[in-house]
């Protein structure tokens, strides 16, 4: 009996797809085209571009520190999960995975702002045409570790009600006497 894919399915195949035909769309638009012509630039967009950059420059170190803290993070709980006794070394090292896919997330995100930053004062065609792909490409890459990381939240809460459900089996208690004590 064959099954008619639900929308669920429809979107997580639509979406990257027609995100990365956006990402080739600008791309395509991007190539061979002048860089737009010379405005007249008054001082106060000059200080506002100073000002702008200042920000973006900001982002772009809030990024990096965000995510260098998470990679130190996990690499020690991982080295740490490592040098333990533990039996349980996948569980442990996919929720470090886990973490710091979130992290990864929001690095991402600080960076998708501080490229909008970059182009908020007078831009041309060609930086909004490049601010597009930016942006097309990081969602893309935040679409598919959000994706991932949702997986993994589910697969690891399904292991836990399994062996929740498996302990009761195995003590002879149930769920229903376990909640009242």
């Amino acid at each position: 009996m064959k099954r008619k894919p639900s929308r669920d399915s429809l979107v997580n195949i639509l979406l990257p797809l027609s995100l990365i035909f956006g990402l080739v769309l600008l791309l395509s638009l991007n190539s061979g085209q002048p860089n737009g012509e010379p405005v007249a630039r008054g001082p106060l967009e000059l200080w506002l571009k100073l000002i702008v950059g200042y920000l973006a420059a900001g982002a772009e170190i809030a990024a990096a520190l965000v995510i260098g803290g998470a990679v130190i993070r996990g690499l020690v709980a991982y080295l740490l999960q490592l040098f333990s006794r533990s039996k349980q070394h996948f569980n442990a090292t996919e929720s470090i995975r886990l973490k710091l896919g979130r992290v990864l997330a929001l690095g991402l995100e600080f960076t998708v702002a501080s490229d909008i930053l970059r182009t908020a004062v007078a831009p041309t065609r060609q930086d909004i045409l490049n601010l597009g792909a930016i942006v097309l490409l990081r969602t893309l890459l935040n679409y598919f570790l959000e994706r991932e990381i949702r997986q993994g939240e589910q697969s690891s809460l399904l292991e836990t009600k399994t062996s929740n459900n498996l302990y009761f089996a195995a003590t002879g208690n149930t769920k229903v006497d376990q909640e009242r004590s």
